[in-house]
């Protein structure tokens, strides 16, 4: 079972002021917004629900699944290895920068901690949210069923967020969002634990397209 201290090392995690500029990222959301392709609730919900479902919950889930074992471990050669799995995982450089500068700034903020062994990871061209997230997991003894659903939970609430500011929707939309594809993060958990090494990946072309434009969309307030 999680501890109270654990349990409030993963609130302290996943909280949107955690100040490794998540807000900065939609992931696609602002270009798929910008081609009219999202201009409700129902659009939104089932954007965000396929990405989680086909992308997230089948490469970071059970990459972070690894990320969680190695350090616990030690076993530097396998974060290394799926370092650059998850790297090879990301379809455009917009994804690729997202992941190495929040991954970077959560190693800036854990070095501030005082937690030294971080430092490494400041500057590193393969560091990745995934990975740090484990290690800081690890770090504060937080069990990695409960940190898998906070990585998820602070996944999707990043990108309701985004949503009620682009589509536009209003707060009780987002809110009634996060209450409907919160009831999935249980279960995509529980799968990602059962994802063979040679199964993990996953991709949405949609996603991929609107990353790949967001990079010349004209005016834009996110940086993916």
């Amino acid at each position: 079972m999680v501890t109270d201290f654990a349990l409030l090392r993963l609130l302290q995690l996943i909280s949107p002021s955690l100040p490794i500029g998540m807000y900065c990222y939609s992931q696609g959301l602002e270009m798929a917004v910008d081609d009219g392709l999202l201009t409700n609730e129902d659009q939104t919900s089932e954007w965000i629900e396929g990405v989680m479902a086909r992308c997230i919950a089948r490469v970071d889930l059970p990459l972070f699944i690894r990320f969680y074992r190695a350090w616990e471990n030690n076993d530097n050669e396998s974060i290394t290895h799926w370092s650059h799995t998850l790297i090879a995982c990301r379809e455009t450089a917009e994804l690729r920068a997202e992941d190495r500068q929040t991954g970077q700034a959560l190693a800036r903020l854990l070095y501030a901690l005082e937690i030294e062994k971080s430092g490494i990871w400041m500057r590193r061209s393969d560091t990745t949210l995934v990975n740090i997230f484990a290690f800081t997991s690890v770090n504060w003894q937080i069990p990695v069923r409960e940190a898998a659903v906070g990585y998820l939970w602070s996944w999707l609430e990043n990108q309701v967020l985004c949503a009620v500011k682009l589509v536009p929707l209003g707060q009780v939309a987002g809110q009634k969002l996060l209450t409907r594809l919160a009831d999935n993060i249980p279960n995509l958990v529980d799968s990602a634990f059962d994802i063979h090494d040679d199964n993990i990946g996953g991709s949405a072309f949609s996603l991929a397209l609107m990353s790949s434009r967001h990079e010349m969309q004209y005016s834009r307030l996110f940086r993916s």
